[in-house]
């Protein structure tokens, strides 16, 4: 794995957890603005949105780059949009990435041909 691919795996890495967080509290908002006076849906929602995207525009740059198949890009895309997903998907892209460096030391080493 170059380095590139390799930072656009950390960078989704990076991302993930911060918009499955802002997901949830987005989510803690809509129920406090139906049952109290607190109206914090306007500023959670913009805080969300712009995770989101970010979210989708490194998913496109790590597909890119990976070339990973359409499962591994639907699931990746999934987890972005289920209240818990992001922290999955943190965690499966440490061990993807931690995979593809001990695979990439294997190689350099002789040890692998892969």
């Amino acid at each position: 794995m170059d380095i590139k691919t390799a930072s656009s795996l950390h960078r989704l890495r990076l991302v993930s957890a911060p918009e499955a967080v802002s997901f949830l509290l987005l989510l803690v908002c809509s129920v406090l603005k139906r049952t109290t006076d607190f109206n914090a849906v306007p500023v959670m929602g913009a805080i969300h949105g712009f995770l989101f995207v970010v979210y989708v525009l490194f998913w496109l740059d790590a597909w890119n780059r990976t070339k990973w198949g359409l499962g591994t890009a639907a699931f990746y895309f999934a987890m972005s949009v289920l209240p818990f997903g992001g922290f999955f998907a943190e965690r499966r892209l440490k061990r993807e990435a931690a995979d593809a460096v001990i695979a990439s030391r294997a190689r350099a080493e002789g040890t692998v041909n892969a």
